[in-house]
């Protein structure tokens, strides 16, 4: 693809490409391992590589490493926000997470968002520009890095949709679950949609064992038509048939995201008409008190309604678990830190021109 830097190739690519050059196919295994372990960011600094392929690799392949621009940290549970900042200057968040089950980071797979979701800072300025799934991969080593800590669990769920950029997602995948370098397993990784039942479909024919997660957030198509475009395009009726169908081909649960927001959607008959909608399907519910925005006039449902809201799925069998708040002392809506940075970059390059 083009854009796509030597970050993105996979390790079959890699062979691929020393067997061209002459070199033996394990060469482009051992590039891989190096970029793949999460350490280097270099052709320098492959230690065991020929002198003279690091510099030919570093004019025919090159590397379009990233850096940490910002750190968020916060003081209630350990959660860091992180800016980072691409090869050209744009910039993304990633979210590492502390759970019982190990360390989480949330990545993101685009520059900016197209989607128009009203609860997501993310999208108030577009999608800029996909990310290459060495830039996916990159979030996770970088944070590691920082942490010193192994990343068990990745959820695609950061800035952009993901199956907006279907080609690259499924190319991260294979990265990140290659032996020959991070090796990380499939059922430890979360991609989540706002509701692409044509990617819906393709993503459970190739049937990697990643675990879907839908972005529901309405019990019905008027409300979801105010929070998310998409639902214009895509009826409820459409987007829950995909994912019933997604169900039986992989066997694997579908989890629906339900951001609650305060007199929005968080009422005992929405609950029930939720409740209702999911009746039967292999899923699960993953209750969200919404992420204050201030461009947007969305508030978090306060606790007795979450809670008598969490207790109706429950009466109706719908399994449902309502998420742990993380990061809420620093920007933890989707978005929100990018967008302070970019606003700061504007405010400052004003005031060098006068």
């Amino acid at each position: 693809m083009e854009g796509w830097d030597g970050f993105s190739l996979t390790c079959r690519q890699w062979q691929e490409r020393m067997k061209e050059t002459g070199q033996p196919a394990f060469r482009g295994r051992q590039i891989f391992g190096w970029l793949h372990g999460g350490k280097v960011s270099s052709y320098q600094q492959m230690s065991n590589l020929p002198k003279d392929l690091r510099e030919r690799l570093e004019e025919e392949i090159p590397l379009h490493p990233m850096e940490v621009s910002l750190v968020q940290s916060s003081a209630k549970d350990g959660t860091r926000k992180y800016l980072m900042r691409l090869w050209d200057g744009e910039h993304i968040e990633t979210v590492f997470m502390r759970y019982h089950y190990g360390a989480s980071l949330c990545i993101s797979s685009q520059v900016g968002c197209r989607m128009g979701c009203r609860f997501c800072a993310s999208t108030l300025s577009g999608r800029i520009r996909d990310l290459t799934p060495g830039e996916m991969a990159q979030q996770i080593y970088l944070a590691e890095r920082d942490t010193g800590e192994t990343i068990s669990h990745v959820v695609v769920m950061g800035c952009g949709e993901p199956f907006d950029n279907y080609e690259a997602l499924c190319a991260f995948l294979e990265l990140i679950h290659d032996p020959a370098g991070h090796h990380m397993s499939l059922r430890n990784i979360t991609v989540s949609t706002c509701g692409l039942t044509e990617r819906i479909q393709d993503f459970a024919k190739l049937d990697l064992g990643v675990t879907l997660a839908v972005s529901l957030h309405a019990p019905n198509d008027e409300i979801r038509k105010e929070l998310m475009p998409i639902a214009r395009k895509v009826p409820m009726d459409r987007l829950l048939q995909a994912c019933r169908e997604y169900t039986e081909i992989t066997r694997r649960r579908i989890t629906f995201e339900y951001a609650l927001a305060q007199g929005v959607n968080d009422s005992p008959d929405h609950a029930r008409e939720l409740a209702g909608r999911l009746r039967g399907m292999l899923c699960h519910v993953n209750l969200i008190p919404v992420n204050p925005v201030t461009e947007r006039d969305l508030s978090p449902s306060k606790d007795g309604r979450v809670q008598a809201f969490l207790r109706i799925l429950e009466a109706h069998h719908i399994p449902v678990t309502l998420r742990r708040e993380l990061g809420r002392d620093i920007d933890a809506a989707c978005g929100q830190l990018r967008r302070r940075a970019k606003e700061q970059e504007e405010k400052d390059g004003s005031g060098s021109e006068m």
